[in-house]
């Protein structure tokens, strides 16, 4: 064995020695804290009727309470002194090997005392006094509750004993295992605002109130339930998508923080997606429902990083990035028609639309929208939408063939004319105000499009076009990415509307695909002087520049000499416009 196996091996012992010290260390601690917790165990006189009816003379010591010197006093005395602190032990008093049973005496200065009855007068009393209605009850020690005080070292067992049990369990139930097997009931708060899951006793009740917010819970609120495996299912899928990301290198700046941030929310008991946690205040600040401010981020940093040139210098490829979003609502249509003939999947108008925006195929856009009105499926559909992003390479080539013939992919088009400076930075203006002016709903992202590519195309403020296309853009797809990943919940993830979501979305970006293509076509029979190539109908979907590489390299496919990618910029830039027009137009309806 070498040297380097060597040290390998100790520096493992090491490790391992290290790691059981620290959780022994833990386990004392964890004792010891909950050994100085005080103890619960009610005392026995508190919790005896006897009692609690008894006068206060009758709870003192039997020593004070009887004033008899007999020898029967003295032996009930005796009898009546404490002995064990189970109250299920019959204290007795033995009288050979026979079981002595006492009758309690009312004295006149309000005491008690104790004084042992024979069998004949168990035998005749106890019918005759209960008859007559006699003040001295028999008092039979066999079925009497004990009120007596339990011993001192008795005590000290039991309480060591409870301490025991009581630190075992806590640590059982702190352990991540316990959270994998173990089941929890929740209900969402009604206020739209608070997010808050309250949990519930079982699975038919639930508390009146939120407790964070106090919002009242109607009662026919739907109680959920949350599995621990279902967690186990989300941290594999995690592990799926980190393997693309990492592995296949499909959309990895995406991929990797979102497989990371469901990793994280999947943790059971660490409450990382939990209010209080630092996801959920990342969540919070940055995709909810009222300012949704990291996709419109995104969104300034992808317009400092695009040149819109290709599409000044060909206006009429705007054309194919509109027909592009056909397969928005093409799917949403579907998402509604699955109500009807899919048993389990419920989707209102308002989620149909979010999937919808999936053919797109726009992250941020999608994340923006469905923010906006369906804030529980944000994580389905961000991660269908980036997923499909990654898969444009598999997905679009099979389709731009079959739509296509050999002579149309080989069209060779003409090189596109040189656009000037003042061309570029009146665009980003002129877009801005013609969404003001019609679709105030779609301001939000256009504007913040339009800014970064003022930004780079102005060159006067370089320092803020460089943050927003590196420093900028960076953290913000990592925040963004961890946010997505911290919507994968296992009880929002792990149901029926996931499979419709994927179908659908899938459904939109084929359509999406197909629709560029055959808008191209029409294109050239209605003006066949200056013909198109259809494979760049294909690029009106908005993945960046993605779709106009796939868009090239199928042409080359044909025709070596035939580079398309400039001339598919054009209709790839008009889609992410087009995508945000349709996420306005979806906003202005049913927002």
């Amino acid at each position: 064995m070498n040297s380097w196996h060597k040290n390998s091996l100790k520096s493992a012992r090491i490790w391992l020695v290290l790691t059981l010290s620290a959780f022994a260390f833990y386990l004392t601690g964890q004792t010891i804290a909950w050994a100085q917790e005080p103890s619960e165990t009610p005392s026995a006189s508190s919790s005896s009727p006897a009692a609690a009816s008894a006068p206060a003379a009758a709870q003192e010591s039997p020593a004070t309470a009887v004033s008899d010197k007999s020898p029967a006093a003295e032996s009930s005395v005796k009898s009546a002194s404490p002995k064990h602190k189970n109250s299920k032990t019959r204290h007795k008093k033995r009288s050979g090997s026979k079981r002595v049973k006492m009758r309690v005496v009312a004295q006149p200065d309000g005491t008690v005392k104790f004084v042992p009855i024979n069998e004949s007068e168990q035998k005749k009393g106890s019918g005759d006094e209960q008859q007559k209605g006699s003040a001295e009850p028999v008092f039979d020690r066999k079925s009497a509750p004990n009120t007596d005080q339990p011993r001192a070292g008795v005590k000290k067992h039991a309480q060591k004993r409870n301490i025991q049990d009581g630190a075992l369990n806590k640590l059982w139930h702190s352990t991540g295992l316990y959270g994998f097997i173990s089941s929890k009931y929740y209900v969402d708060c009604p206020n739209a605002s608070c997010h808050n899951k309250v949990t519930c006793s079982d699975a038919k009740h639930h508390p009146r109130r939120c407790d964070k917010c106090g919002t009242q819970i109607p009662r026919q609120t739907e109680v959920q339930t949350d599995f621990g495996w279902a967690h186990l299912i989300m941290i594999l899928v995690s592990l799926v998508l980190m393997y693309l990301a990492i592995v296949k290198e499909f959309e990895p700046l995406l991929l990797l923080p979102i497989g990371f941030g469901g990793l994280l929310s999947n943790i059971p008991l660490a409450g990382i997606a939990d209010p209080g946690g630092f996801l959920y205040a990342v969540r919070d600040f940055g995709i909810n429902p009222d300012s949704c401010l990291f996709p419109l981020l995104i969104f300034m940093g992808v317009g400092a990083m695009t040149d819109f040139g290709p599409l000044i210098a060909n206006p009429r490829t705007a054309l194919l990035g509109g027909a592009a979003q056909f397969g928005i609502f093409t799917s949403l249509i579907g998402a509604v028609l699955l109500n009807d003939y899919v048993p389990g999947i419920e989707f209102s108008l308002k989620d149909a639309a979010s999937i919808g925006i999936i053919g797109g195929a726009d992250g941020p856009t999608s994340i923006f929208l469905s923010s906006k009105l369906s804030p529980n499926l944000v994580g389905s559909i961000a991660v269908a939408a980036y997923s499909y992003m990654a898969l444009v390479p598999i997905i679009q080539p099979p389709i731009m063939r079959w739509l296509t013939t050999k002579e149309e992919r080989s069209i060779v088009m003409k090189q596109l004319r040189p656009v000037s400076k003042l061309e570029k930075v009146i665009f980003p203006l002129v877009v801005l105000l013609l969404c003001a002016i019609f679709l105030p709903s779609a301001a939000p992202l256009i504007g913040a499009l339009m800014f970064g590519n003022l930004a780079k195309e102005c060159n006067v403020v370089g320092r803020l076009s460089d943050t927003m296309q590196n420093a900028m853009m960076n953290i913000v797809t990592i925040l963004l990415g961890l946010c997505v990943g911290s919507k994968l919940a296992a009880e929002v993830f792990l149901t029926p509307k996931t499979l419709g979501i994927l179908v659908l979305g899938l459904l939109a970006f084929c359509i999406g695909t197909a629709s560029g293509v055959l808008l191209a076509k029409l294109m050239n029979k209605l003006s066949p002087d200056n013909p198109v190539n259809p494979l760049i109908g294909a690029a009106g979907v908005s993945a960046v520049p993605m779709a106009a590489r796939v868009a090239n390299k199928v042409g080359m496919e044909e025709n070596p000499g035939n580079f398309l990618l400039m001339n598919a910029m054009g209709p790839n830039v008009a889609g992410v416009i087009g995508s945000a027009v349709a996420a306005g137009v979806l906003l202005a309806f049913l927002g």
